[in-house]
């Protein structure tokens, strides 16, 4: 177990520096340090997605036994992706951070302003990330244990579709760059905003009931029947996994009706007021 962690521990953070000394340090580009950050903990991010779905899609197509069948991507995989989701929640600390001091909240004016705009930050950045810092840490803390020890070397079909959830993640990751860069209006962002919709929609949404349905299929109930046939604490770990993928549709979907909204028209609806 140790040396996929170990090994997940060098790689993410690893590549998160490496990207971003590139982009400091190549002629070529000479970014400011705020956008290097920004963009490598974005570019992490895909690369972890991009190496999760991949890894969930063999996983899924390899078990032909939804229950029994094994793979070793399964725990290889789950062990070597724990330590992103620690880097990441400090990644995103960094990014808030630079976006904090790019708007000129910076405490520069001695020891005492500077801890209390630090403080500030904090409280800022855990107010405004909250979920998904909740999300990061109940990964680490529940799920990876739950993922490990509890289901005893069963269920890897099941986990790999959970692995293949991360295929909506490049095309947030990529909006939010075109975003920073204020290119909302290019037709980039329409098709990639597009794609995150449908991606998140059939990968994370829909994912649940598919679950349901598969296992249905393999226990001969219909999918109504399939909550009342399997045990209650996995309904309600399915629920607090689906609950925050709700809310984030939501809000693409929000995000959605201002992309493509045309110019001119009517002020928005509620579904589509700005945050």
């Amino acid at each position: 177990m140790l040396t996929p962690m170990v090994a997940g521990g060098v790689v993410f953070p690893g590549l998160f520096l490496l990207s971003k000394n590139t982009l400091q340090r190549l002629p070529q580009l000479r970014w400011e340090e705020a956008d290097a950050v920004i963009v490598s903990a974005r570019l992490v991010s895909s690369v972890q997605a991009i190496m999760a779905s991949t890894a969930g899609y063999i996983v899924s197509t390899s078990c032909k036994h939804i229950i029994d069948d094994q793979h070793w991507l399964s725990s290889a995989y789950t062990q070597f992706a724990v330590p992103y989701f620690i880097y990441d929640i400090y990644a995103m600390f960094l990014c808030h951070w630079h976006k904090h001091q790019v708007k000129g909240h910076g405490g520069e004016d001695g020891t005492s302003r500077a801890l209390g705009g630090t403080w500030a930050v904090v409280r800022g950045y855990l107010h405004k990330e909250f979920l998904m810092v909740l999300h990061h840490a109940a990964m680490v803390l529940v799920c990876f244990p739950l993922s490990v020890v509890w289901r005893q070397g069963k269920g890897d079909f099941f986990l790999g579709c959970m692995l293949m959830a991360e295929v909506s993640t490049p095309f947030v990751c990529l909006g939010k760059i075109l975003i920073q860069y204020k290119q909302q209006h290019t037709l980039l962002h329409k098709v990639n905003g597009a794609l995150m919709l449908l991606s998140f929609l059939c990968c994370r949404v829909l994912l649940f009931p598919y679950l349901y349905w598969t296992y249905g299929r393999h226990a001969g109930l219909p999918l109504l029947s399939v909550p009342l046939a399997i045990p209650a604490h996995v309904n309600l770990g399915a629920a607090l996994l689906l609950a925050p993928q709700l809310y984030w549709f939501f809000l693409i979907c929000r995000g959605a009706c201002r992309l493509f909204r045309p110019r001119g028209s009517p002020p928005p609806s509620p579904c589509q007021t700005q945050d």
